[in-house]
């Protein structure tokens, strides 16, 4: 199967900290690939290096067969490939609509963009994926108003705006009331099988990530300690031992 997404050997230190070394994976196009690993094992980095928030020190990374480790964060966004944050980035004093238009990707300039006639196609499609996401009776609410796992919903639909070939997802259901997080998994399957986007996702909830994921890849101190089904990961003993500290 086609890879949307190839990273081979991918090391990134920040001073004499070896933060990824020799990371490689592939995420088939079309399909929900689940990150996992404790905390400080190089995933949030490695993230943040696939999208161009920082250059790699070594390695390839590689999106619909075309380098990417040497472009710019908006280069890549217009490639189709975006990200979400652990810690939401909206917009708290607009509304939810304001931050879905300030979303399209229309001019290099967002605040310029803000400013212009927004089309009734526009308008439209904000409004559905509001609706897609739970948030529509909110649309006029500003931002910072609503829950923060309401403002990670928002913050999927802006994602959503600029039409994606893949999105990555960091901690999508982190500080989500346990009662929404089945929506949240089922909206991110229909996101998958109806919209065509393939996800790449970390995730510290093991049972959501289990039930999500077709292939999961595993880090430990910034390399790669497993791969393989969900069944497979989460009783391999090398797992295992890196969530409960024996390594």
């Amino acid at each position: 199967m086609t890879a949307i997404l190839s990273i081979q050997g991918v090391r990134k230190t920040f001073g004499g900290v070896v933060a990824n070394n020799g990371i490689s994976l592939e995420v088939p196009e079309g399909k929900i690939v689940g990150l996992i690993g404790p905390n400080g094992s190089g995933k949030t980095t490695l993230f943040n290096s696939i999208v161009g928030y920082h250059p790699i020190d070594a390695g390839s990374i590689r999106f619909q067969a075309r380098e990417i480790s040497g472009l710019r964060v908006p280069e890549i966004a217009r490639l189709g490939l975006l990200r979400t944050f652990q810690q939401t980035r909206i917009y708290g004093r607009m509304t939810c609509m304001q931050n879905m238009i300030i979303s399209v990707p229309q001019s290099s300039d967002r605040w310029r963009s803000m400013f212009r006639r927004v089309s009734p196609a526009e308008t439209g499609k904000a409004e559905d994926l509001l609706k897609f996401v739970g948030l529509y009776a909110k649309r006029q609410l500003q931002a910072g108003e609503l829950s923060f796992g309401q403002q990670k919903l928002l913050e999927f639909a802006m994602a959503l705006m600029n039409e994606p070939r893949m999105l990555l997802l960091d901690e999508p259901t982190a500080g989500i009331n346990p009662t929404l997080i089945n929506g949240l998994i089922s909206r991110l399957q229909r996101v998958n099988r109806e919209f065509g986007i393939t996800l790449l996702v970390i995730e510290h909830n093991m049972r959501v990530i289990m039930g999500l994921a077709e292939y999961v890849y595993c880090l430990a101190h910034g390399e790669l300690l497993a791969q393989g089904a969900p069944d497979a990961i989460q009783n391999d003993q090398r797992v295992i031992d890196a969530y409960l500290g024996a390594r």
